[in-house]
C-alpha cells in the first residue's frame, strides 16, 4: 500500500456518506491536503441528489467538486459485454456493484491525471472486494502516485467516524439505516442483517422498490445487434436509456430480487441481496434470442469466454488485455443477434413468451422438430447415426474382444 506524508492535491472518490465525509475533514485539516473530490455517476442519482452531495461537498471543504456522468460511457465499455455474454455471477448475479465500481475508478484516476494530484484516495474499508478494485486500477493507471485510505488505514468504527466529524461540527443525518443501498443502472444492492449469515431473506420494506403491479403484463424488447432499442416500440437514442425505461416497467413488479452468495475477492464468502429488473429480463429476453439465431457452437463458445469474462471482471481486471481479445468475439457474435422478444411480467417473476427474427434458425422452412423434414430423408439419419457412433462402436467391441481373450 503507498502512503502519502501530507499536503499538495488529492483526489477522493466522493459519494457523500459518512466514509467519503470523514476522509474530506481528515484529509483537509489533519493531513494538510487540498482535496478535490469527485463523484462518478453510473445511473445510482437523481438530478437533486448531485446537487446535493456538492453542496455537502463544499460545506466539509473540498477545493473543487466534480461529478461525472458515466452512465453512457458506463454500458458502451463494460455493461453490453455483460448483455452480450448473459453474464450472471454463480448463475445468479448481474455484477451491478463490481461492473460500476471499475467505471469510477477509471475516471477518478483520469480526473487525478488531469489536476496533476499528489494523491488519490477512497473510503473503502479493509473487508471487501471495492477496496482491491479502487487499489488495482489506480495502480495501473497512474502507478506511483500514493493511495490514501483513511477508513481501512486507521481501521475506524461506525462510531469512530461519528464522533469525529461532530467534533469538527460537522452536520449530516448520522442515522444509520438498517440496510445499506447501493443504486446503480445495472442494479441495486441491498445489504442488512439477513444478509451477514448463511440463512435470511430480506424482508419486503427493504427493497428499494416496492411491488405495486399485480396484473400480468406483456413487453416487448427489439434487440439490433445485441444491443436492447426499443421496448414496446418506443425507440431509444441510446441502450441505456431503454434500460433505465424497462427498470420503470418492471421494477414495480418486484421481479429480479434475490440473494447472491459468492467468493469475494479476498477469499472469503460474502452474501448480499440485490433488485436487478431490467438487468434480468434483458439477460434473459437476449438469451431466449441467442438460443434461436445462433448455431450450438457459437453459443457453446460464447458461454465459456463469457464466464472467464465475468468473473475476471468481478476480481477488477478490466484493463487486462484479454478482456480486449474477449469483446471482440462477444461483439462479433451478435451480427445476427436481432428481433422481438416477447415477455410476461408478473409480481416477482417473468417468463419469455417468444421470439420473432429474420435470423431465427428454427425456420419452418427446414422442417418441425419431431414432426417432419425437408433436409433429409430416413435413409440419410439411418446412414449418419451410423456413422457418428463409429468410433464409440468400435471402442466398446475392442474391449469386449479383450476381455473374451483375457
Amino acid at each position: 500500500m503507498n502512503r502519502s506524508s501530507g499536503g499538495g492535491k488529492v483526489v477522493l472518490g466522493f459519494s457523500g456518506g459518512l466514509d467519503t465525509s470523514y476522509c474530506v475533514k481528515y484529509l483537509s485539516e489533519d493531513q494538510g491536503y487540498d482535496v478535490h473530490s469527485i463523484i462518478v455517476n453510473t445511473g445510482g442519482f437523481t438530478d437533486e441528489e448531485l446537487k446535493h452531495t456538492e453542496e455537502h461537498a463544499y460545506r466539509l471543504g473540498v477545493k473543487t467538486h466534480t461529478a461525472v456522468n458515466a452512465i453512457k460511457s458506463y454500458y458502451d465499455s463494460i455493461l453490453k459485454y455483460l448483455i452480450y455474454g448473459n453474464i450472471l455471477k454463480n448463475n445468479t448475479y448481474p455484477l451491478s456493484v463490481s461492473a460500476e465500481r471499475l467505471s469510477q475508478a477509471l475516471y477518478i484516476a483520469e480526473h487525478v491525471r488531469t489536476l496533476h494530484a499528489d494523491a488519490v484516495a477512497h473510503g473503502s474499508t479493509g473487508a471487501g472486494n471495492d477496496q482491491v478494485r479502487f487499489d488495482m486500477i489506480f495502480h495501473i493507471m497512474i502507478p506511483g502516485i500514493p493511495i490514501i485510505t483513511p477508513i481501512r488505514d486507521l481501521r475506524l468504527s461506525r462510531e469512530e467516524e461519528i464522533s469525529y466529524l461532530k467534533e469538527k461540527g460537522v452536520e449530516m443525518n448520522f442515522e444509520k439505516s438498517m440496510y445499506s443501498i447501493n443504486k446503480g443502472l445495472w442494479g441495486t444492492s441491498v445489504g442488512g442483517k439477513e444478509t451477514l449469515s448463511s440463512n435470511g431473506m430480506l424482508p419486503e420494506e427493504a427493497w428499494p422498490t416496492q411491488v405495486t403491479k399485480s396484473d400480468a403484463e406483456e413487453v416487448k424488447l427489439h434487440f439490433e445487434k445485441g444491443e436492447l432499442r426499443k421496448v414496446n416500440d418506443k425507440k431509444f437514442h441510446h441502450p441505456s436509456e431503454a434500460i433505465q425505461y424497462l427498470q420503470s416497467i418492471a421494477g414495480p413488479f418486484g421481479i429480479g430480487r434475490d440473494i447472491h452468495i459468492g467468493d469475494t475477492i479476498i477469499g472469503i464468502k460474502g452474501r448480499v441481496g440485490f433488485e436487478a429488473a431490467a438487468p434480468m429480463v434483458i439477460l434473459k429476453a437476449h438469451h431466449a434470442l441467442e438460443k434461436h439465431v445462433l448455431t450450438k457452437w457459437q453459443l457453446n463458445l460464447k458461454d465459456q469466454l463469457a464466464q472467464f469474462y465475468g468473473n475476471w471482471l468481478h476480481e477488477g481486471q478490466i484493463l487486462d488485455p484479454v478482456m480486449r481479445d474477449i469483446e471482440v468475439f462477444l461483439e462479433n457474435s451478435q451480427r445476427n443477434v436481432t428481433g422481438d422478444v416477447f415477455v410476461q411480467l408478473m409480481p416477482y417473476r417473468f417468463q419469455v413468451t417468444g421470439i420473432e427474427s429474420p435470423y431465427d434458425l428454427m425456420s419452418s422452412k427446414f422442417g418441425k422438430y419431431g414432426e417432419m423434414n425437408t433436409g433429409w430423408s430416413g435413409d440419410d439419419v439411418r446412414g449418419f447415426s451410423k456413422i457418428f457412433g463409429n468410433q464409440t462402436m468400435i471402442y466398446h467391441q475392442v474391449k469386449e474382444s479383450a476381455k473374451g481373450e483375457g
